[in-house]
Parts: structure tokens; sequence; C-alpha cells
């Protein structure tokens, strides 16, 4: 089995950015890539080459759900598993996102102390 060792975070609030960063570098030993915009991620995704997208739904320009549509044009997103990170109660058409590559949805507030192994067993779950 592949390890989880790289993770595209897309998140708009320097706070969530910087809890999350600690929470994969230093709890969870992952390398992270954050980006603040929709725009930024399509940019950096390809050359990152994530194992694995973290991403807020709710961002500038560009919301989450028409960004992780961008993101299949540049990613296999069969091959990389995309995870909603979102204070949203609803999201609609689940069943239609995960046909676009999202696999899980994990609710903000958040515990910086778990988020590492949630990710694992989504990972786990994907290529286990």
């Amino acid at each position: 089995m592949s390890q989880l060792k790289r993770i595209l975070h897309v998140e708009d609030v320097p706070s969530i950015q910087v809890i999350t960063r600690v929470a994969l570098e230093k709890l969870g030993g992952f390398e992270v890539l954050t980006c603040a915009s929709a725009q930024q991620a399509l940019a950096q995704a390809e050359a990152f080459a994530p194992d694995l997208i973290l991403l807020d739904v709710m961002l500038p320009q560009m919301g989450g759900i028409e960004l992780l549509h961008a993101l299949g044009e540049h990613l296999d997103l069969a091959r990389v598993p995309v995870v909603f990170l979102t204070g949203q109660a609803e999201l609609d058409d689940f069943a239609e996102l995960q046909r676009h590559g999202l696999r899980a949805v994990i609710r903000k507030p958040f515990d910086p102390l778990q988020l590492a192994s949630r990710l694992r067993e989504i990972w786990a779950a994907e290529h286990g």
C-alpha cells in the first residue's frame, strides 16, 4: 500500500491554515502545501502532486465545489481523494460530488489532534 505523504490544503482563513498546518505537519508528519485561493491551488496542484486534497467549500471567487471540478482537469481524482473541510451544514448532491472525487467531509470546527488520523483512515479506505 502506498503511503499518504503530500496533502494539498486549500483554505482562505489564515487561522485555520495555521491550525491545519500544525496538525498535519507537526503532529501528522505530512508535507503540506497550503493555498489561500482556488486560483493558487489550480496553479500549484499539478507540480505539487498531492496524495490527498483537503478543501474548504467556502472560498472567495471560486468555491470548493467548482474547484473540485476544475482540479479534476489537472489531477486524477480517482487516485487522489478529496476531503471537504467545511462548516457548511449541508452539501447538495453528495453522490454527484463523489463521482467527481469527493471521498469524505470533515466538519468545522474539527479536532486538530484527530485530523491526521482521520485523513489516514480515509486514505486507508481508498488504498487499503
